[in-house]
């Protein structure tokens, strides 16, 4: 693995100039490496990052991944990670007209980590830094304490996606507001939002009131605002001292509250078991935003190499080449989904729109399909507003509030079925809908969603640990049950109860024809109103598993 020669990073500084003079924004200091195929085998378990700690489930990632590569050789364009500076590789035999496209889309995705909201967690920091500083803690550990430490990583990796990722984020914020006095955000983020969920114009008026107690004098402004909110609501008091005592006692997710409440951690011979925790918490919360921005990250990235590539004069006799290279990493699968087709598409579709004034309450107004078609408002600021989009959205968001039916009917998407042909004795694939609703509800599908499990607040007599399910009718995958509440309990020192809902087997459910797990694809829709949920406890007690049905 080397840096690339000065011939190649004149050529991206060149890139550089020209994404910031488009409105890109990002550092100046950026880490360009050549590495072979052997290397990038050897990082992808390490998520790219060449300094993360060594642990025995890479080794055997990367003993899969060149059986893989012997079968079907494949070489990626690039990689680039989230760190300071930010880091890229890229193949040696990249020819310049190349390294023009795929640095223009590097850039784009250093851009997407820089400013995207749900990264800001990132963005102080040196993750490669402090994942050679923590390689090196587990490293002595492992040499101390042997074995013992991969067991700590995988019981702690086991439950390493339940971390509190916008439990963090709005602590980050809440840290940023400080200007602002604790009960007033209690007040307007939680008590109006949650408590008395009052409507938009109610809070609206709550807010001018408050500016209207506050122009002269903030402190005393302050008083007079909670004095009339006491004759209101006499409960705001109550529960603010209530969401206080909650704060200060409150953990916002399993491995948080397994560091401050476990026994067995806290013990000063077991200390070193805390460490390796704090690491793998650290370790899981880096990479949450990635995950849940992978349609956005890929389609920005997608929609400015385009872009620019085609604006570029080194690229003069290469448009064919180019226009190959593109149509495999951005064709639009019939079916599937390929992040930076749908990405890209949809940040066109954006610009466009916003453009012609298509996101204003004129147009949403207008019934008459013609007279939609033919709108434009000629505001020209669609480039401002997808650089917005850029910075406040995650996939979900971005999903839920620009995929509509305008957007389904221009790109002819389509909800795929799969059912079997008794003639033809194959499977096949055939057109299951065209509404925005049903596409919309397949791409939110396919997103990263972790189980919603917290600790339940009533303290059992016996030291054991509850855990409770909010169930969504995504039951938790039963191979991992017994392994994972084996992990807690090694970590918590004692027994672990874990309260959840899966599908009632045929004799549980009244006559339901398939139990867990046993419900064939092609059927799983016509009978998903015949499947009944029982709730039920799993409990492990001494490494045994015991189950019982609620």
């Amino acid at each position: 693995m080397d840096l690339i020669n000065q011939h190649t990073k004149k050529i991206m500084e060149g890139c550089k100039e020209r994404a910031r003079e488009a409105g890109l924004r990002f550092e100046d200091e950026t880490l360009e490496y050549i590495v072979t195929n052997r290397d990038l085998l050897e990082l992808t378990p390490k998520a790219m990052i060449p300094t993360l700690y060594d642990y025995w489930v890479h080794d055997v990632e990367v003993l899969k991944e060149k059986g893989k590569y012997e079968l079907y050789p494949h070489n990626p364009y690039e990689t680039v990670i989230n760190t300071r500076p930010a880091i890229s590789y890229y193949n040696d035999n990249n020819p310049d007209w190349l390294n023009v496209m795929i640095f223009y889309h590097v850039l784009a995705h250093v851009d997407f980590f820089q400013n995207n909201l749900f990264f800001r967690h990132t963005w102080d920091d040196d993750f490669t830094g402090q994942a050679l500083s923590d390689k090196r803690l587990i490293s002595k550990l492992r040499s101390d304490k042997g074995r013992w430490v991969d067991y700590i990583i995988e019981f702690s990796r086991g439950i390493d996606n339940l971390v509190g990722f916008h439990k963090e984020l709005s602590h980050i914020t809440y840290r940023l507001s400080e200007s602002l006095s604790k009960r007033l955000n209690y007040y307007f983020d939680i008590f109006l939002q949650t408590a008395k969920k009052v409507k938009a114009n109610e809070y609206i008026k709550e807010i001018e009131r408050y500016n209207s107690c506050t122009r002269d004098s903030k402190k005393l402004g302050e008083q007079v605002f909670f004095a009339e909110v006491g004759k209101k609501c006499p409960e705001f008091d109550n529960l603010y001292q209530k969401h206080l005592e909650d704060k200060k006692n409150g953990h916002r997710d399993l491995l948080q509250f397994l560091l401050a409440r476990s026994e067995l951690l806290n013990k000063n011979e077991n200390k070193w078991m805390k460490s390796i925790v704090e690491v793998v918490r650290k370790t899981s919360l880096f990479f949450q935003p990635q995950i849940r921005t992978k349609i956005m990250n890929e389609g920005w990235a997608s929609f400015w190499h385009e872009t620019l590539f085609l604006q570029d004069d080194r690229i003069n006799g290469h448009e064919v080449d180019f226009a190959r290279v593109n149509a495999k990493v951005t064709a639009l699968p019939r079916v599937g989904l390929n992040p930076y087709a749908l990405g890209m598409r949809m940040f066109n579709e954006i610009e466009e729109k916003s453009d012609k004034g298509k996101y204003s309450f004129e147009f949403h107004n207008l019934l008459d399909a013609e007279s939609r078609k033919k709108f434009d408002a000629s505001t020209g600021n669609g480039r401002d507003f997808i650089f917005k989009v850029r910075e406040n959205f995650c996939d979900f968001m971005f999903i839920n509030t620009f995929v509509d039916q305008d957007f389904i009917n221009h790109y002819k998407l389509f909800v795929a079925g799969k059912r079997i042909n008794p003639e033809k004795r194959v499977w096949e694939y055939y057109v299951k809908s065209r509404k925005a609703a049903d596409y919309r509800q397949m791409l939110l599908d396919s997103l990263y969603h972790p189980p919603h499990i917290q600790v339940n607040p009533e303290k059992n007599d016996d030291n054991t640990l509850p855990l409770v399910h909010s169930f969504e009718e995504k039951p938790l995958v039963k191979e991992f049950i017994t392994n994972t509440l084996l992990g807690i309990e090694y970590l918590w020192g004692g027994p672990v109860k874990l309260e959840t809902s899966e599908v009632a087997s045929k004799s549980e459910s009244n006559g339901a024809p398939y139990g867990v797990g046993f419900l064939p694809a092609g059927l799983k829709e016509q009978n998903q109103k015949e499947i009944s949920w029982q709730r039920v406890i799993y409990t492990m007690n001494n490494r045994k598993l015991t189950k019982q049905v609620l």
